[in-house]
C-alpha cells in the first residue's frame, strides 16, 4: 500500500522544477499551463528568481503546487501499477493531494492557493505575527509553553505538528517571543524564530477565512480517487463538502502533521512518495517511522529512477 505525500511553503528554492521541464514533455506542459492560468511567468519565476519574490506567499504557494503536480504527473504512468491508498499534503500541499486526486481541477487549485497566499499575506500585514521551531519538547510542554506565553499582550499556539520533539509555534510578535524564553527554560534542545510574512495556523490568520470560503464555494470538487488525510482533524476525507469546510478551517487550525502520518501508517501503508521540491516529509516521516519507506520525486533523476524500476 503506498500514500503520495506533498509538500508546503518553505520548500520553494530558485530553480524549482525547471529540470523536470526540459527533461519531461508533461512536466513543460504543467508549468505553461500555470503561466496561462495565472497570468504571469510563474514558470520564469520559479527558474529564474529573484529569490526574495519567488518566497513571498503568494507566489510561492502556487510555485511549490505546480513543481509538485508537474513531477506527479510524469511519475502517474507508472502509480497506476500500485495501490494509492491516501494522499496527504502538509498546508499548502493539501491542495495538491486533492488535485492528484482528481478532486479539485489543476487550474482552479492554483488559482485558489494564489488567492489563499494573497489573503494569508494581508492577514499577516493587518495583524502581525511571527512564528518559531521548537525542537526538543514534547507536544504537552509546548502547549504548556504557549498557553503561558498567551496573555492580554496577544496570542500563542502551537502551529504545525511535525514531527515527535518538532514543533511550530505561531501568534502576535509580543507572545511568540515570550514563548521562546518559556521554551529554553523549560528544556528545549532549540527555539529559533522563522522568517515568515504572518503568523500562520493560527488565530492571526482568521481574516482570511471568509475570503477562501468563498472562493472555494465557486469552484466545483469532485469525489477524490483516494481520501485525501486531512491536516485539521488527521481524518481520511472523500467527501467534497468536507473537504471544503476543512481547508478553510485549515488557516487557523494546527498542522496536524504527526497524527496524519500516523492515520496512514496505522492504515499499513509503508510506503511513501513525495513529490515536489524538497525532501523535508520524507526526513519528518523516518523520524516517525525508521521502517516506512520513502522516495521523493521531485527531479529529473528521481521520477527517472521511478519510472525504470
Amino acid at each position: 500500500m503506498v500514500a503520495l505525500l506533498f509538500p508546503g511553503q518553505g520548500s520553494q528554492f530558485v530553480g524549482m522544477g525547471r529540470d523536470l521541464a526540459e527533461a519531461f514533455a508533461e512536466g513543460r506542459a504543467t508549468f505553461q499551463e500555470a503561466d496561462e492560468v495565472l497570468g504571469f511567468g510563474l514558470s520564469r519565476l520559479a527558474w529564474d528568481g529573484p529569490e526574495e519574490e519567488l518566497t513571498a506567499t503568494h507566489n510561492a504557494q502556487p510555485a511549490i503546487l505546480v513543481h509538485s503536480i508537474a513531477a506527479y504527473r510524469i511519475a502517474a504512468p507508472r502509480l497506476e501499477r500500485v495501490d494509492i491508498r491516501f494522499a496527504a499534503g502538509h498546508s499548502l500541499g493539501e491542495f495538491s493531494a486533492y488535485v492528484a486526486a482528481g478532486a479539485m481541477r489543476f487550474g482552479d487549485a492554483l488559482r485558489t492557493v494564489r488567492r489563499r497566499g494573497e489573503l494569508m499575506l494581508r492577514s499577516g500585514r493587518e495583524r502581525p505575527g511571527s512564528m518559531a521551531a521548537i525542537l526538543g519538547l514534547d507536544d504537552d510542554a509546548v502547549e504548556r509553553v504557549c498557553l503561558e506565553a498567551t496573555t492580554d499582550g496577544g496570542d500563542c499556539v502551537a502551529a504545525n505538528y511535525n514531527a515527535p520533539g518538532q514543533i511550530v509555534i505561531s501568534g502576535d510578535v509580543p507572545a511568540v517571543e515570550r514563548a521562546l524564553v518559556l521554551a529554553r527554560a523549560a528544556g528545549a534542545r532549540r527555539a529559533i524564530r522563522l522568517n515568515v510574512s504572518g503568523a500562520f495556523h493560527s488565530p492571526l490568520m482568521a481574516v482570511a477565512k471568509a475570503g477562501l470560503a468563498a472562493h472555494l464555494d465557486s469552484l466545483p470538487l469532485e469525489h477524490p480517487r483516494f481520501p485525501v488525510v486531512s491536516n485539521v482533524n488527521a481524518q481520511a476525507i472523500t467527501e467534497p463538502g468536507t473537504a471544503r469546510e476543512l481547508l478553510v478551517q485549515q488557516l487557523t487550525a494546527p498542522v496536524r502533521w504527526t497524527a496524519c502520518m500516523r492515520t496512514m501508517l496505522d492504515a499499513g501503508v509503508r510506503s511513501f512518495f513525495e513529490f515536489g521540491p524538497g525532501s523535508v516529509l520524507s526526513g519528518l516521516l523516518r523520524r516517525l517511522e525508521r521502517a516506512a519507506e520513502t522516495h521523493t520525486l521531485g527531479t529529473a533523476a528521481e521520477v527517472r529512477e521511478l519510472l525504470a524500476a
